[in-house]
């Protein structure tokens, strides 16, 4: 007998999940197949040292919609996240720092030692950027209209969010227009002065993207990072409890207690297409599952060339998954440690007691000159001689982590690419990379090398084998304008729907685009219920 479901789900990563939650409560029975022996994709929690549960991939969230956790009721489940604050902290070469925190009067006057000019400009430049995500958020958990093949439908779509950007103003739809096409450094120079102010803004437009502070396109993923109100105020970004795997635990137990059923160490090698429609998918090893429909959590390039026979696809829209920008350029390293590391420009007070720079975001990034030279280095081919690296360290706020007394650190390191000029990403590679990024670190921090018990390094070829991100980009293709909106994944299917009858997309290769959102799964859940509703 042919085992038959009404929704294949092909991943179990956060949008597959929260897809899953969503037709689970609309009374369809779901399935979920996941290739590795754990649940999350990127966000994930694994027992990577005895006692150390690190967040592998992705470290902080923010951008968690709040509508998918009232929902699916992840409370509930075991969802628990801590506001990070201060939220960052920035040492420089010459032994000054800087602390941003929620509170804007105190970051006024960190900022004030740099610049009494950036100070009393700091609200207004927080004010604009609001303004333009609370635009931006009114997509997230919209479908977007397709621009060709355009049915009146999409017209009115097109016509509902043009009269939307209208309310911002003149002057708001100006700076819509720049941060969706200017860099992070143009951007942030016609608002600062100080170079300090400017590079510790910029990091937020370059972490997990392939461009530098002065490439075009980075001041949308400024923007992208400040949004998200999961930890409550907008751009605000917390530890999960657990790690960030307990987000995804939160999403599958949800998604179970409604009937899903999830199966790991299930590795989909075929969807299966008869007439032009997907019927349902092979599995290594030979099994058949039938279905209703079958939903692809992969990113585009996996799904379609990988998954799906080439001859069930047109020839253009083939080429347009190949021609798909889907190369990274991030190189995450995990260390368990001893102690904390001790920052020369904030020295610890105590040599167990966690220090301010230790609940923040702590940047290596001394000037953008010094970030833009590292994505020299990549578009070269060669890891970057001076990373910029992003450091956390979550055992501060989450005890649960760690045997007592030790510290997980989670190192995001900029830029590592993909594509090697020389060789590939083997042991002795990552080794010398990772090498150089604790020559950064201690720079900073010079009891750094002292406390490392151990360390795991992910490179942007791990990513692809390991976690099935295809070029080792974290969010599933570039998301620079001609791939974001309705030209995700490519223009006329940015509607979850595929060229192939009952087949979506739920991943972050759709819009609205990467991160820990959920909206991807939460849209493609709200396209398919409307479907099988015909």
């Amino acid at each position: 007998m042919k085992k038959r479901t009404d929704v294949i789900i092909i991943g179990g990563g956060h949008n597959g999940l929260v897809t899953a939650g969503y037709l689970a409560r609309a009374g369809m029975t779901v399935t979920v197949l996941e290739r590795r022996s754990v649940l999350g994709g990127a966000s994930v929690t694994e027992e990577v040292w005895p006692g150390f549960n690190v967040s592998t991939l992705s470290y902080l969230c923010s951008l968690l919609q709040p509508r998918i956790i009232n929902d699916l009721d992840l409370k509930r489940f075991g969802y628990h996240i801590y506001p990070k604050d201060p939220s960052f902290f920035t040492a420089f070469p010459d032994g000054r720092h800087i602390f941003f925190w929620q509170d804007m009067s105190r970051t006024q006057e960190e900022i004030a030692k740099f610049s009494v000019r950036d100070a009393e400009v700091y609200p207004q430049y927080e004010h604009d950027l609001a303004r333009l995500a609370e635009w931006v958020e009114t997509t997230l958990l919209e479908t977007p209209p397709n621009i060709i093949r355009r049915r009146f439908a999409d017209l009115l779509d097109m016509g509902r969010m043009g009269m939307r950007a209208l309310k911002l103003g003149d002057e708001g739809i100006v700076r819509l227009v720049k941060i969706m096409t200017q860099s992070a450094r143009d951007f942030l120079e016609e608002r600062f002065e100080s170079e300090e102010i400017k590079t510790t803004l910029a990091t937020d437009g370059v972490i997990g993207t392939n461009g530098g502070p002065s490439t075009p396109g980075t001041a949308y993923i400024l923007l992208h990072h400040v949004m998200g109100g999961a930890a409550g105020p907008r751009g605000l970004w917390g530890f999960i409890r657990g790690g960030m795997g307990a987000i995804s635990t939160a999403l599958a137990r949800s998604a179970e207690a409604h009937g899903a059923v999830m199966r790991t160490d299930a590795e989909v090698t075929e969807i299966m297409v008869r007439d032009g429609r997907a019927v349902g998918v092979v599995l290594k090893g030979g099994e058949e599952i039938y279905s209703r429909v079958v939903v692809s959590n992969a990113d585009p390039k996996r799904t379609f060339l990988s998954l799906v026979n080439e001859v069930d696809l047109e020839k253009d829209f083939l080429k347009g998954i190949r021609n798909l920008r889907c190369e990274g350029a991030s190189f995450k390293i995990n260390l368990a440690l001893d102690g904390l590391p001790n920052f020369k420009a904030y020295p610890n007070t105590s040599d167990s007691a966690p220090n301010l720079p230790h609940r923040t975001t702590m940047h290596v990034c001394p000037t953008m000159e010094y970030i833009d030279r590292g994505w020299d280095d990549a578009l070269q081919g060669r890891p970057s001689t001076n990373p910029m690296l992003e450091c956390t360290i979550p055992t501060v706020y989450d005890d649960s982590l760690a045997p007592p007394g030790k510290h997980i650190m989670c190192i995001f390191a900029q830029y590592a690419p993909y594509r090697l000029k020389e060789g590939v990403w083997d042991q002795q590679r990552k080794d010398a990379f990772a090498d150089r990024c604790i020559e950064a670190l201690a720079e900073y921090a010079p009891n750094i090398r002292d406390i490392i018990i151990d360390r795991q390094l992910i490179s942007p070829l791990d990513l692809e084998q390991e976690y099935g991100l295809t070029g080792g980009n974290i969010f599933h293709g570039d998301m620079n304008l001609d791939q974001l909106l309705f030209m995700r994944p490519l223009a006329g299917w940015a509607r979850y729907r595929t060229p192939i009858r009952d087949l979506y997309l739920c991943g972050s290769g759709t819009h609205p685009g990467g991160g820990v959102m959920g909206a991807p799964g939460f849209n493609a859940a709200r396209e398919i219920i409307r479907d099988l509703k015909r």
